[in-house]
């Protein structure tokens, strides 16, 4: 049922949004309007593009709804391919979960990153900051090793 649905709903969304299906709904409302004048513009007339259309709208939210999340799932795994196989940074995998606070500091960081800050620096979150260590204390660490060792 699942798949069937699945087919359905692309299927669907596909044709709906053609330009000739735009132009036939243009076309059926044009006519009814048209047929204003004949039928007096009677209630019954004024609810058959009410009912018409409220029906339709209802029906075409969860077909469209249901092939929109199923191109951005499809869309995420290939992100997440993509930093996989790239040098991108791991933690970027499963963002799309993070609440809006969580996004917002995350794309002040990248936007950061792409001011010229550095990518390591700027996209660093503060947890990870605090763990990493600092640019100093990697200097140092460097020069220690660097030299040789006293021999008496």
């Amino acid at each position: 049922m699942k798949h069937l649905f699945a087919h359905f709903a692309t299927k669907t969304s596909e044709w709906a949004g053609k330009p000739v299906v735009f132009i036939l709904a243009l076309m059926v409302v044009v006519i009814w309007a048209a047929l204003g004048p004949f039928f007096g513009y009677s209630e019954t007339w004024q609810l058959i593009i009410n009912t018409g259309t409220t029906i339709i709208t209802f029906l075409m939210v969860f077909v469209l709804q249901n092939a929109q999340t199923r191109d951005t799932r499809a869309i995420q795994a290939k992100l997440n391919e993509i930093i996989l196989t790239s040098h991108a940074e791991n933690r970027f995998i499963g963002i799309e979960n993070l609440d809006e606070e969580e996004l917002k500091r995350l794309d002040e960081l990248v936007a950061k990153a792409a001011k010229g800050r550095g990518e390591r620096e700027a996209c660093m979150t503060e947890e990870t900051a605090e763990a990493a260590p600092s640019k100093k204390a990697v200097a140092r660490k460097r020069r220690v090793s660097a030299k040789p060792a006293k021999q008496k």
